[in-house]
C-alpha cells in the first residue's frame, strides 16, 4: 500500500521532507499525492529510488533535482517541471508549460501532452519525449541528450545547440542558428524506436521523424558568422 499525504492537511514542505527522509532498506517506496492543488516543487530534490503519485496538476518545478525517483503527474505541470533532473523518470499525463526538463542531466521526462516554450533548453544529457507539440526556442543551446516531438515544434528550435539530438515529427515552424536537418541513420532509428516505447507513444514510426542537430558553425567564434551570434 502507498503512503497517502494530503496536502489538503499535510504541509509541501512535510511531504518533501518526508520523501528525503526515506532510510535506506525502508518499504515506503510507493507514495501518493493528494490534493496538489498547483503546489510548487513538488517532490523536488528526490534522491531514492522510489515512486510518486501526483493527483493533481502542480506548479513550478515539480520533480526538480530528480534522482531516480519515477514521478507521475496526473495532470499538467507548470514552468520548469524535471528542471536540473540527473535520472529517474517523470512523466506528465497532462500539458507541460516552459522549460520543461531544463538544464536536465539525466533520466527520462515524458509529456503526454504539448509543451510550451524552451522546452529542454540548455539539456545536458536528459532525454525528453512530448507526445503532443512544443513551443519557440526548445533545445536552446542544448548540450547533450534527447528531445522526441510526435507533433510539431515552434519557431527557433535547437538555437545555439550543441550536441544534443532532436526528433520531430511534424512541421517545425523555423529551425534556430546553427540548427540544421541532418540525416536519419540506423543507430537514429533504433535509438528513437527505444525511446517511443518507452515513453508509451503508439501508433508512430521511427522512420516519420526528421532529425536536426548542430552545423557546428558556432562552436568558435568566426568574425564571418559573427551575425548569427
Amino acid at each position: 500500500m502507498p503512503v497517502v499525504v494530503d496536502l489538503a492537511k499535510t504541509s509541501l514542505r512535510e511531504l518533501n521532507q518526508a520523501l528525503h527522509d526515506i532510510p535506506e532498506g525502508s518499504n515506503d517506496t510507493e507514495w501518493e499525492v493528494l490534493n496538489p492543488r498547483g503546489s510548487h516543487a513538488v517532490a523536488a530534490g528526490v534522491d531514492k529510488p522510489i515512486s510518486v503519485d501526483v493527483r493533481g496538476s502542480v506548479g513550478y518545478y515539480c520533480g526538480g533535482m530528480n534522482d531516480g525517483g519515477e514521478i507521475t503527474v496526473h495532470g499538467s505541470a507548470g514552468p520548469g517541471v524535471g528542471e536540473n533532473m540527473m535520472s529517474g523518470s517523470i512523466v506528465v499525463k497532462g500539458d507541460a508549460s516552459q522549460y520543461a526538463g531544463a538544464t536536465g542531466k539525466g533520466g527520462l521526462l515524458v509529456i503526454e501532452g504539448n509543451a510550451s516554450s524552451r522546452c529542454g533548453i540548455s539539456m545536458k544529457g536528459i532525454d525528453i519525449v512530448v507526445h503532443g507539440s512544443i513551443g519557440h526556442m526548445s533545445a536552446f543551446m542544448a548540450q547533450s541528450g534527447t528531445l522526441v516531438v510526435v507533433g510539431d515544434a515552434g519557431d527557433a528550435l535547437g538555437d545555439s545547440i550543441y550536441e544534443a539530438k532532436l526528433f520531430v515529427r511534424g512541421k517545425v515552424k523555423s529551425l534556430g542558428a546553427d540548427c540544421v536537418k541532418k540525416k536519419m541513420k540506423p543507430k537514429h532509428l533504433q535509438r528513437l524506436r527505444a525511446l517511443l516505447e518507452k515513453a508509451g507513444v503508439t501508433g508512430v514510426e521511427p522512420e516519420e521523424f526528421t532529425r536536426y542537430g548542430s552545423a557546428r558553425t558556432l562552436y568558435n567564434f568566426n568574425i564571418d558568422n559573427a551575425d548569427a551570434y
